[in-house]
């Protein structure tokens, strides 16, 4: 039960982190830059951003496995 509140948790705050880094809503623009379809390279916040994504995915594939392994 907790395992699963858990993962709720983590999904969420996982959709929240995706969602602001998407291109049209990134927190570049929200200082008034526009890459205009241009790579540039991540800096500040959007690299934090970038790494707290990677980390709750991380961290929800092994709640999930967790979750698999005591179900099954």
């Amino acid at each position: 039960m907790i395992l699963n509140i858990a993962i709720i948790i983590i999904s969420i705050a996982l959709i929240a982190s995706i969602l602001m880094q998407s291109k049209g809503i990134g927190l570049g623009s929200l200082a008034g830059g526009d890459a205009g379809g241009v790579y540039t390279k991540r800096r500040g916040i959007e690299k934090v951003m970038f790494y707290i994504t990677i980390a709750l995915s991380v961290v929800f594939l092994v709640l999930v496995l967790i979750s698999v392994v005591v179900s099954g």
